[in-house]
């Protein structure tokens, strides 16, 4: 009896922890259709940038909410808020590469195969090692605080040099966290798939905006 009980905890583990992988990925792949289709709106609409400040308080606001709610059905409400929010400031950001770069189009279809790319390479390996990538964490959170930080201040005094820096950080600190993601979900370190897909959704838009504004410096047609 002992025995199979041994057999069957870790059996069930893997079972919950795949049942959470399969939702959160069901779930990221329907906020990022959702997100598409508002940065789509945006670009029709012709909407303006939101502005930095607008931005961080749409984006936190709507996290802060999400999170409350993440084991009620309402956090699903807040999910798609939030990612098609995040849609919404993505459209004047890819209106602005078309217009600026000739090659505008091509950037963008560059930069989200890139990060599909990535994305798929990164999520396979963590799904097919079995690695466990806990250990990342803390170094990761320090590093996303510091880019961000550092990403303000590029903004803010004006330096390009650092703001290509900061992106060349974002990529390998989002790829990073894909891993890192990606490994709690398949151990059993996060349980909840609204907030699995709100942290994968959040590394996908970095990574791709990353992306993006490196191709622009290196491969845009002015």
């Amino acid at each position: 009896m002992k025995a199979n009980t041994a057999i069957s905890r870790p059996q069930a583990s893997i079972l919950a922890g795949n049942k959470v992988l399969k939702n959160t990925y069901m779930l990221l792949s329907m906020t990022l259709l959702f997100s598409a289709m508002t940065a789509a709106a945006a670009m029709y609409l012709n909407l303006p940038h939101f502005g930095m400040i607008v931005t961080l308080v749409g984006f936190y606001g709507l996290l802060f909410l999400t999170t409350k709610f993440s084991n009620s059905a309402l956090g699903l409400v807040f999910v798609f808020a939030l990612t098609g929010f995040m849609g919404l400031t993505l459209g004047p950001i890819l209106s602005m590469y078309i217009k600026v770069f000739s090659n505008g189009h091509e950037l963008i279809m560059m930069a989200l195969g890139g990060t599909g790319a990535v994305f798929l390479g990164l999520s396979g390996y963590a799904l097919t090692t079995r690695k466990d990538f806990s250990y990342m964490g803390g170094f990761l959170m320090v590093g996303v605080l510091v880019a961000f930080l550092a990403g303000i201040g590029a903004i803010v005094f004006a330096i390009p040099a650092l703001s290509l820096a900061v992106s060349a950080m974002f990529i390998l600190l989002m790829s990073g966290m894909i891993l890192f993601q990606t490994s709690q979900i398949i151990h059993g370190g996060e349980t909840n798939y609204i907030l699995a897909t709100i942290s994968l959704y959040v590394s996908i838009y970095n990574l791709f905006l990353s992306l993006l504004q490196l191709l622009g410096v290196f491969g845009g047609d002015d």
